[in-house]
């Protein structure tokens, strides 16, 4: 398992973006102060799609990697020395429900996608003109036939 990051990498939509954002820098320690490995966040940015809902996605599934890795870490005071995990989970609990609250709100409003908005519209001027009947048999400009009574 590696830790690495790169701050220069951070708008680069990848491992190092995600360290970023999430928090997830301090590589020295490996893992003692890093949560995830590099394959991890690797594994869940690999295939994004475009837009940034998908990212927002992979950053959910990443916090909730996170927390279950965390969840298996209790607090445990020996003596004077005390260990609170518990506190670590915290923040990136914080993080995960307002991100997942992002998604359900943005979630809700449909969007087109990209490649709908660049096809010509469906519905032109005119479309519903049928110049048979506007003009009659005859070619006047009336737009009732020519009846006979």
């Amino acid at each position: 398992m590696t830790y690495s990051y790169d701050p220069t990498q951070i708008r680069a939509r990848g491992k190092d973006q995600m360290r970023f954002e999430l928090g997830d820098t301090q590589v020295a320690g490996g893992a003692d102060t890093c949560v995830l490995a590099d394959e991890e966040y690797a594994a869940a940015v690999a295939d994004l799609k475009d837009g940034k809902k998908a990212w927002l996605f992979a950053k959910l599934s990443v916090l909730e990697a996170i927390l279950f890795k965390l969840s298996y870490q209790v607090d445990t005071k020996i003596d004077v020395l005390q260990y609170s995990f518990g506190e670590r989970a915290e923040r990136w609990q914080k993080m995960y429900d307002a991100l997942k609250k992002q998604l359900l709100a943005t979630a809700s409003i449909p969007t087109l996608a990209p490649s709908i908005t660049k096809a010509p519209p469906y519905f032109h001027k005119g479309m519903q003109e049928n110049q048979r009947a506007m003009y009659g048999s005859a070619g006047s400009s009336s737009p009732f036939r020519n009846r006979t009574t």
